[in-house]
């Protein structure tokens, strides 16, 4: 990411996260701009550019209330089932219907990736650069490189210390960067083959099931997995999702409504909920 567009990117997510901090007072167009050092002008433009919505509608969208009717709702249809069902899918049904979880075999698990040959290559996001990672099997890493390219190669090769890799780019990681860009009205599989233990793999395949727009909890997770003790467990397992955005574990939030933690800082969590949302909307409202 360029020094300009991560300095765009920067701006924008602390407007998403001042408009939920301050939802209540409902901020008018210039309070929002003058607090990320634009002109309304400006903002307005790089809001709707970035967004797709302009801050007045995502101020609509985005805010605690939402989230908590999301969660009230959480067995039952909502605005975003109904968007679904009306064949106003886009992007929302690619973690239901496309992507597949290979999990790896114990033997690999065991052996650090021993006999794996794993590509990787670098790219750029809407939430800052990747780090992609894939076998022949499918996606095995992707996170995001805050601490720069080497920092990020020793978090990959410290889960797999045993395998080969390479600088490569593929059609693997091809179809899943895509998910930034693309409709994918009518994609092509999109495979994990991911490192974990039998409970994070059904974890991360129930974090799937989390359409693009909605929200869940941790409890609400577990009680999808027919374990509604195991909270606690759950939660350390969305933690260690190795799969930045394509495994969903952004859509996790308290149950209080609160946003939470995140893996990659809840700034970015803020801007992935966001981002989504307005798409989601702007969508049903086309």
């Amino acid at each position: 990411m360029s020094t300009q567009q991560e300095i765009n990117y920067n701006r924008i997510a602390d407007a998403i996260a001042y408009y939920k901090e301050n939802f209540k007072q409902q901020p008018s167009l210039d309070e929002v701009a003058e607090h990320v050092h634009l002109s309304p002008f400006h903002f307005q433009r790089m809001f709707k550019e970035w967004a797709g919505v302009t801050p007045k509608q995502f101020l609509q969208y985005l805010t605690l209330e939402h989230a908590k009717e999301v969660l009230k709702k959480e067995s039952g249809a909502t605005l975003f089932d109904a968007a679904f069902e009306s064949g106003l899918s886009g992007t929302g049904r690619l973690h239901d219907l496309f992507i597949k979880i290979e999990g790896m075999t114990p033997g690999e698990y065991k052996n650090g990736g021993e006999e794996l040959s794993i590509n990787y290559k670098f790219a750029e996001s809407p939430f800052g650069q990747l780090l992609v990672a894939s076998t022949h099997k499918g996606i095995c890493y992707l996170a995001f490189a805050d601490e720069g390219k080497d920092a990020a190669m020793k978090e990959l090769k410290a889960m797999f210390p045993n395998a080969k890799f390479q600088s490569r780019a593929d059609e693997v990681q091809g179809k899943a960067l895509s998910i930034f860009t693309r409709d994918w009205e009518r994609p092509g599989e999109i495979k994990l083959h991911l490192k974990g233990t039998e409970f994070q793999i059904k974890v991360w395949e129930t974090l799937l099931k989390v359409p693009m727009g909605e929200l869940t909890t941790y409890g609400g997770l577990a009680g999808k997995l027919q374990n509604p003790q195991a909270s606690r467990a759950v939660g350390t397992a969305v933690g260690s999702n190795p799969v930045a955005f394509l495994i969903p574990c952004h859509r996790v939030i308290k149950s209080d409504g609160q946003i939470g933690q995140y893996h990659w800082g809840s700034t970015r969590k803020n801007a992935m909920i966001g981002w989504e949302a307005t798409r989601v909307y702007a969508t049903s409202e086309n």
